[in-house]
């Protein structure tokens, strides 16, 4: 219970110090050279220094975040059905340690696995259809990175869940004449759907927080948003990284604003998601 209170209390602690660092922007004079803007904050697409706006780098978060969920989510399930239900248990036992390797893995390990290998595989991509890339370094970079990130923690829980699902409902679907796929899709993945669910939303929080790995491969645009896949592009995460040791002043406390609506963007994106959920487990 203490130790509870004493987590609880940091992370209240955390979020009102980021908050508090956030306002500051829109209210403090800094040492005459005036505040932020809170609407063009809001509303711009363009990030320079004096001129801070996140609406373009908010879309190109949420938008790459979703092509990330919607490519790793099934492969996650399926591995995770893999490894429970078809895969020998050597084999699923070793594939199981893999994973669990991947998902402690530091983001700067991925950063350094994109900017090396993805990037350049990107590039070749580009140059099989003629298409121009910065290097390799773009938004689809950005989303094989964060599907590399996020199938290990949707999978391991996604595991999990799959393996509490009563043995008697999986029986009885047998007994019924149901084939061994039909059980597995039917009854297993249906009966698991409340934790698969919520290892979809664990995954897609570590893609709207990731910071290390997004900033090493995205190119970091100045404006946004930008929906090509092959060009550079710039999410909410790799702004708050770049150049922060090198910023001062207003430049450095409006980063703790793109943290603001960080929070506000995860916490909203996690109450939807649970709410559909719910809707969900209803059916």
């Amino acid at each position: 219970m203490v130790i509870g209170l004493v987590a609880a209390s940091a992370i209240v602690i955390i979020v009102l110090f980021i908050f508090i660092k956030g306002i500051s922007p829109f209210i403090n004079d800094y040492q005459g050279s005036g505040n932020a803007s809170l609407l063009k904050f809001i509303t711009g697409f363009t990030w320079t220094a004096g001129n801070y706006g996140i609406l373009g780098m908010l879309i190109n978060t949420l938008y790459l975040t979703l092509i990330a969920t919607l490519v790793s989510s099934p492969i996650s399930i399926l591995t995770a059905l893999f490894i429970v239900r078809i895969a020998p248990k050597r084999l699923s036992a070793s594939i199981k340690s893999v994973i669990e390797l991947l998902a402690s893995i530091p983001s700067i390990i991925y950063g350094l696995f994109g900017m090396a290998v993805i990037n350049f595989v990107v590039k070749n991509i580009g140059n099989l259809f003629n298409i121009q890339t910065a290097g390799g370094t773009s938004g689809l970079s950005t989303v094989i990175v964060l599907i590399i990130m996020m199938i290990p923690t949707i999978t391991m829980i996604s595991i999990t869940s799959v393996e509490a699902v009563r043995q008697d409902q999986i029986h009885a679907s047998l007994a019924l004449g149901a084939t061994k796929a039909q059980t597995d899709f039917k009854i297993v993945i249906n009966g698991a759907k409340s934790g698969i669910f919520a290892a979809i939303i664990l995954g897609v929080g570590r893609a709207l927080g990731e910071a290390t790995a997004v900033s090493m491969v995205c190119g970091n645009a100045i404006t946004g948003p930008n929906l090509n896949l092959f060009d550079i592009t710039r999410t909410l995460t790799s702004t708050m990284m770049l150049g922060l040791h090198e910023s001062s002043g207003l430049d450095y406390d409006i980063r703790f604003s793109v943290g603001v609506v960080l929070m506000f963007i995860i916490l909203l994106t996690s109450v939807t998601l649970n709410a559909i959920k719910r809707m969900l487990e209803k059916k």
